[in-house]
């Protein structure tokens, strides 16, 4: 242990208040208060070694047992009733980590962290004991990746990652009980009620509440709604309907092979057994291969949509429907997009919009009719929308129709989790 830690209140006050911890260990006062938008605020930060917490909280629970409990829930703490979560102080050059390292996303997370010279003191590349001992290019230099164990993670501050819902829910909270804070890039935690689900471009702010997580959000959901947020704030979406054509990357590394080695046999005029995705993938398309619920009759990815955009924007009155479809793309996904404003708004208007919003680009070359594409979506981070028009089916002109393509592997995935983790340095 022996690392410096802070403790941040997480239900927020309106007054200032006096540490209950007193100015004990060489710490100095500090006291929280809300900035008016419900988001609390530390006024003062207070270090002490983690080894001399349990101790700490035993003491003054000595003076005041009648009146304070203590819950420890991994690094979140709640004492008579407040709510705190111990931060761990992150360093200038923290030790990063990467959970799924040789997989498509994992591949991306250290394109973007070089790419963007990420600031590290270290980085522990972590895989499957099947990719144990392969060796991968960083920087210049080969480094070793090593198999993911409950081990893994002592001495990380950050931890990137993207092995699948089932490794995530096993290992990230021992990432987070070892002192790291975990950017998690599947479905396990984006819907807990306490974990913030973060587009850097749309809900930064959400990224100081985490209690050791941080969720990433579906790419299908990023894609859609880093455009919709800068309109939004102009102009209420009351409802948007989006129609996905996803890309192969979104089933990972083993999809984008059996799209190339299926297109490769059917040209050739060969047999070919699928044995990744559930339909033959070459020359077609389908249905999002996810299970459907037979009660509402949507898949999980269109239903991970709405309860995500409910989440990210704070706003569960606003109606969506989603259609997903798997296509034939090796990378990246585009989107139809249908979108009612509460006020009428005209094609000028989303252009001037989007125009001045990070993370986007406008591709709408009405005269040669060049529009959004994966093709040129594929290996940028921004973006890309089109088609902007006015649909002509709703007479109040308060709905217009866009077109968007993104990276899956980058916003979609690793780009939006290295953003995430640029604010926690």
């Amino acid at each position: 242990m022996g690392r410096k830690i802070a403790f941040v209140r997480t239900d927020g006050c309106r007054k200032r208040r006096k540490s209950m911890w007193g100015n004990g260990f060489g710490a100095k006062k500090c006291g929280w208060m809300e900035d008016g938008s419900g988001v609390p605020r530390l006024l003062g930060v207070r270090s002490l070694k983690c080894s001399a917490f349990e101790m700490l909280v035993k003491q003054r629970l000595n003076l005041v047992k009648s009146r304070f409990a203590v819950v420890f829930c991994g690094l979140f703490v709640e004492i008579g009733g407040l709510s705190f979560v111990k931060v761990h102080a992150m360093p200038r050059l923290p030790v990063v980590a990467v959970v799924g390292a040789t997989g498509a996303v994992g591949v991306e997370f250290l394109a973007c962290l070089e790419q963007r010279k990420f600031p590290m003191k270290e980085l522990r590349l972590l895989a499957s004991a099947r990719s144990k001992g392969k060796k991968v290019t960083f920087k210049g230099a080969a480094l070793t990746v090593e198999e993911l164990t409950e081990g893994s993670f002592k001495g990380v501050d950050i931890a990137l990652f993207s092995a699948g819902a089932g490794i995530s829910r096993k290992f990230a909270p021992i990432a987070v009980q070892a002192g790291a804070v975990v950017v998690d890039n599947s479905s396990a935690f984006r819907m807990v009620e306490d974990v913030p689900l973060v587009i850097p471009e749309v809900n930064p702010e959400a990224i100081k509440l985490h209690k050791g997580i941080i969720a990433n959000p579906n790419c299908s959901t990023i894609i859609a709604i880093t455009p919709l947020w800068p309109i939004h704030k102009v102009n209420r979406i009351v409802r948007f309907i989006a129609a996905t054509y996803q890309a192969a990357s979104g089933a990972g590394a083993a999809a984008m092979e059996e799209l190339r080695e299926s297109t490769r046999a059917y040209l050739e005029g060969r047999e070919y057994k699928n044995t990744v995705l559930p339909h033959p993938y070459a020359f077609n398309l389908f249905s999002h291969n996810s299970k459907i619920d037979p009660a509402t009759g949507y898949n999980e990815e269109e239903t991970k949509m709405v309860k995500e955009t409910w989440k990210i924007f704070g706003d569960k009155g606003m109606r969506i429907s989603a259609t997903c479809v798997r296509v034939p793309v090796l990378r990246a996904h585009s989107e139809a997009l249908n979108v009612e404003c509460a006020r009428p708004i005209t094609p000028a208007e989303v252009r001037a919009i989007l125009a001045k919003a990070p993370g986007v680009r406008i591709v709408d070359d009405v005269e040669k009719n060049y529009m959004p594409m994966p093709k040129d979506a594929s290996g940028q981070g921004d973006i890309l929308c089109g088609r902007i028009r006015t649909d002509v089916s709703d007479p109040s002109g308060k709905s217009f129709c866009m077109f968007v393509a993104g990276d899956q592997l980058l916003k979609g995935a690793a780009l939006n989790a290295v953003q995430i983790a640029e604010y926690l340095v």
